[in-house]
């Protein structure tokens, strides 16, 4: 890692001052605070030095110090696909490159590694799904710059703009979307995209400056304005670096560029009171600090005895005041502070303090979050030993959902948890964010087989037990069951009345009635109100699975017990014997009963009539067992009926004697060789 320097602002010249243990003339020099590598090609730098031995293609960033650097640590350059090796690390540089030349990588069998800049992987994806839409991109920027090209290498049909003639000569189109190289100035921007505005006709905008481009762009034309001369230290070759320079120039006629502190001239402190000097985002932190700590020799060098005596008298009261303006932070404590890059893995948080913090997207309570938003977190690390403050935001927001489940608890109100791995004993639940076990035997209100059923299901909770110490949770779904159970329940028995008719099921058969569910209770229909007959068993009415309509006899609450009868829901057989059975009439039905007097013969549950013994055979019998036995199905004919006195008298005589006379066969039949007694052949 190249050595660190802190960034300075213009206010924190006293601790810089600080940090060189010397005296400056504040007077003479302003160090922007966002000067040197950027979290971009910082993070390209650390992951080439990572990948050693390997080969960038192209310079890994516009600096040759850096590239040399690199060079000794086996990390060389090249300069074509072509030159690409199998089984070699190929490091893509953080400008980026088109999906061609990935495919060309990977085809030659080369370990690609991606050290793409963010926010240039950011307009990749927007160059792709631009043209999945069949939509061309225009870049505004320079079209030979790598980083231009290699966003063009992501669209089907791209163009480039870096002036508002070249704008100008961009075919007319309907739709485009249009992007900025990241190191743009904004205002060239504007303007270029004013000159689109009328070469499309719905364009697509996107401000896809840096916001550390835009940062320290900003910065420098403020410092610019306030100084004698300016110093750029970057490479020459480096676009943001021209254009800081450019920038500053507008401001400072004063503005020199320059790579290195060799390059510094005394002249510079003699005839300008105050000099600002920052650095592109090539630039390392070494080669930035060199360049200060000359100016710093250079400056002693300049002053007069009297100027430093003064300013030995002054900086300990500019620094001791200048202590108090610093953001003081510490672990644990709760800041708010505003996004300013994201990567795949991290989060820049700028919270006022001296370094920017980084929060993994893993303790982020939400991935949903863009440059420029506030959010709130939480110190975990000062210093993670590279100069890091190390945040979390999911540090905040488990300790309030803590304090939430907590109060619930207190209250005694439900959660909602997630089921998420079930272990020995239960099953782990997340409940925003806060785990919580729920044993085997409270999952539910029966014994669980299988506690992997309930992963990735969500349920309601009651909280049974809480750790504060430890931040423990114990829960029970089947707490929750039994007092949704015990509402609903109650519910349902206020509703009861006495003499109204439900709908139930059939749930199970006892020898003495069938129980049967009417809404979430369940009620006995004793043997005796299943039918108006005679019944030995309740299956010989119902079944399980039945619905039937019931009545309800009589309720009580307290013993939870309910009288049904399924009888009263049917006519009784009596009231409509006359109109079912009329005189005459022959049916079938079961005998049942034998006495010496005559049959009963069954015609329907609860409807038995009398066959005396004379209507029981065509021919006197001295006992009825001689006709019919218990269980026999005969024919009767209906003789009367007395619905009042409930009394049927059937025949089984008459319809023999009707049978008999049917099968009688007509004179006609007979023949000529049969004849009629006292008649004439």
């Amino acid at each position: 890692m190249f050595p660190h320097i802190e960034p300075y602002t213009i206010a924190t010249l006293g601790e810089l001052c600080l940090w060189r243990k010397e005296c400056w003339p504040i007077r003479r020099i302003l160090v922007a605070e966002h000067a040197g590598f950027c979290f971009g090609v910082r993070r390209a730098v650390d992951l080439a030095q990572a990948a050693a031995p390997a080969r960038t293609l192209g310079p890994i960033i516009h600096n040759a110090q850096v590239v040399e650097q690199l060079s000794q640590s086996g990390v060389c350059v090249m300069d074509d696909v072509s030159q690409a090796r199998p089984g070699e690390t190929v490091i893509i540089r953080s400008h980026g490159v088109g999906r061609e030349v990935i495919r060309r990588l990977e085809a030659a069998g080369a370990i690609v590694k991606d050290a793409t800049c963010p926010f240039v992987s950011r307009i990749h994806d927007m160059a792709r799904e631009a043209s999945e839409r069949g939509i061309p991109v225009i870049v505004v920027g320079e079209g030979a710059h790598p980083e231009v090209r290699g966003i063009l290498g992501w669209a089907e049909v791209g163009y480039a703009a870096n002036s508002p003639e070249e704008a100008q000569a961009i075919p007319p189109l309907d739709r485009a979307l249009i992007v900025a190289q990241t190191t743009l100035m904004e205002s060239r921007f504007e303007t270029i995209c004013e000159a689109l505005r009328q070469r499309v006709a719905h364009p697509e905008i996107h401000k896809t400056i840096c916001t550390a481009t835009a940062r320290r762009q900003g910065e420098a034309g403020r410092i610019a304005r306030e100084v004698d001369a300016m110093l750029i230290v970057g490479s020459r070759n480096s676009s943001n670096t021209q254009k800081l320079r450019t920038l500053c120039a507008q401001y400072c006629p004063n503005t020199h560029l320059i790579e290195s502190a060799a390059e510094l001239r005394q002249e510079w402190f003699t005839t300008s009171k105050i000099i600002g000097i920052t650095a592109g985002a090539s630039t390392p932190d070494c080669i930035f600090k060199e360049v200060i700590t000359s100016m710093n020799d250079i400056e002693k060098q300049v002053i007069t005895p009297a100027e430093q005596e003064a300013e030995v008298s002054s900086q300990d009261d500019f620094a001791s005041a200048f202590e108090k303006t610093l953001v003081q932070i510490r672990p644990g404590q709760t800041i708010t502070g505003t996004v300013v890059q994201i990567t795949d893995d991290e989060v820049c948080v700028n919270v006022g303090y001296k370094a920017d913090g980084l929060v993994k997207k893993a303790d982020l309570s939400s991935t949903d979050v863009k440059v420029g938003d506030e959010i709130e977190v939480e110190v975990v690390k000062v210093n993670d030993g590279e100069g890091n403050v190390i945040l979390s935001q999911r540090n905040i927001v488990n300790r309030k959902n803590w304090d939430e489940i907590v109060a619930k608890y207190e209250a005694g109100e439900y959660i909602t948890g997630v089921g998420k791995e079930a272990v020995k004993g239960g099953l782990l639940a997340d409940v925003n964010g806060v785990r919580c076990f729920i044993p085997a035997s409270h999952l539910s209100l029966r014994y669980v087989e299988k506690i992997g059923e309930f992963v990735g299901q969500e349920m309601t909770l009651k909280i049974i037990e809480v750790d504060k110490t430890k931040k423990r949770i114990v829960a029970s779904r089947k707490e929750v069951l039994k007092e949704e159970e015990a509402a609903k329940k109650k519910e349902i028995w206020g509703k009861l009345e006495v003499g109204s008719i439900v709908k139930g099921t059939v749930r199970r058969l006892a020898d003495f009635g069938a129980f049967v569910d009417i809404g979430g209770v369940d009620g006995l229909v004793h043997v005796t109100d299943l039918s108006w007959g005679r019944v030995k068993h309740p299956s010989d009415v119902v079944k399980p699975g039945d619905v039937i309509d019931v009545k309800i006899l009589n309720v009580d609450p307290e013993k939870e017990r309910i009288s049904l009868s399924y009888k009263q829901t049917q006519p009784r057989p009596w009231t409509v014997a006359g109109e079912k059975y009329p005189v005459g009439s022959v049916v079938e039905g079961k005998v049942v009963r034998i006495t010496t007097f005559g049959a009963f013969v069954e015609l329907e549950p609860g409807l038995d009539g009398l066959v005396h013994i004379s209507q029981c055979a065509l021919t006197r019998i001295a006992k009825v067992e001689d006709a019919v036995n218990v269980g026999d199905v005969v024919r009767v004919k209906v003789l009367d009926v007395n619905t009042e006195a409930k009394r049927i008298s059937l025949s089984i005589r008459e319809v023999l004697e009707d049978e008999a006379l049917d099968n009688v066969p007509a004179a006609d039949d007979l023949g000529d060789d049969f004849a009629i007694p006292g008649e004439d052949a």
